[in-house]
């Protein structure tokens, strides 16, 4: 879920939609949390909700347990602080529906490490809260495989830069195989923040210039896939020009949206992401790389990315 309305009316104009993961014994907690925004979104057929007891199935739980008993095995939980607090994660999120073997053996292993406990509620598990944001950064990769079932394309983004800084990190560290590097984006400023804005005018605005921002954040993608394959030398000779070309149409985006809304732009966006390979028998290369093939779906042109997530964040502190 969202933390602010505000980032989803900003998100829409980008994408054709939103998924959310709910747990069925959640799946009010939208509505109520953000009633307005999820109105809108729904009248629209803009807000998907996907339910992890089937969505989180046999497949992706295999992925989830081996990139995560990959990630233990190397050490990388060991030194995480101790938390007095823990936070829930829904059991169908963990695998349970899936393939509850599998998914109970992870938790086993996590508990013995004091990283999660036992279920208060039958529903869900207290789990450490960054090993917690692991499972749900490793969900959002696994998960892309499933979108050629909703015909099509998802893409996980966020508005939570500590996430995007837990996948860089991930990528960056030596168990991860890639073609490439890691390729990271500074924030740019491209649009206005239109959090203020009501959602109904926000939509009316998407609807006349979604196609200039569907392009940029193609754009953006396709910049990171392209770089994050090249040698560092090949990198900076390329890298002004690919530059370019999103400062040009950064550049459109802001004057439509100045136009449109008579304010300074203050839309922050961002990407992380790398080229991931796809070594054999590696369960952490096959987690975070798109899998379309378990589905027996063939896409027209092979996946730009191994692994990404966008970054949107709307601040006063980015004026234009």
């Amino acid at each position: 879920m969202w933390d602010r309305g505000d980032w989803v009316k900003n998100l829409i104009l980008f994408f054709d939609g939103v998924a959310l993961l709910v747990p069925k014994y959640l799946k009010e907690k939208p509505r109520i949390l953000d009633p307005a925004v999820v109105a809108g979104l729904e009248q629209h057929n803009l807000l998907h909700m996907l339910q992890p007891e089937t969505v989180v199935d046999e497949t992706a739980t295999a992925q989830l347990a081996g990139a995560m008993r990959e990630i233990i095995e190397c050490g990388r939980l060991d030194s995480l602080p101790a938390e007095s607090e823990f936070h829930e994660l829904s059991m169908s999120r963990l695998g349970y529906f899936g393939n509850e073997d599998l998914a109970t053996e992870l938790f086993k292993e996590l508990k013995k490490r004091g990283l999660a406990k036992e279920t208060e509620d039958g529903k869900s598990i207290p789990m450490h809260p960054k090993v917690r944001s692991l499972v749900l950064i490793l969900l959002s990769q696994i998960l892309r495989s499933y979108g050629p079932k909703m015909e099509a394309e998802l893409s996980p983004v966020t508005d939570r830069p500590l996430a995007v800084a837990a996948l860089s990190e991930m990528l960056s560290h030596k168990v991860i195989p890639t073609t490439g590097s890691v390729i990271a984006f500074d924030m740019s400023t491209v649009s206005v923040d239109v959090g203020s804005v009501p959602i109904d005018e926000v939509l009316s605005y998407r609807k006349e210039n979604l196609a200039a921002y569907r392009r940029y954040s193609l754009s953006v993608r396709r910049f990171a896939q392209e770089l994050s394959k090249m040698s560092d030398t090949e990198r900076v000779d390329a890298f002004d020009l690919r530059q370019s070309e999103l400062d040009d149409l950064s550049a459109d985006l802001r004057k439509k949206a100045r136009k449109a809304w008579k304010k300074p732009a203050a839309l922050a966006f961002s990407l992380t992401g790398a080229a991931v390979s796809l070594a054999a028998g590696h369960p952490l290369a096959a987690a975070l790389s798109l899998s379309s093939a378990a589905l027996g779906y063939t896409p027209a042109s092979k996946p730009e990315m191994g692994a990404y997530s966008y970054l949107f964040r709307a601040s006063e502190r980015y004026p234009y």
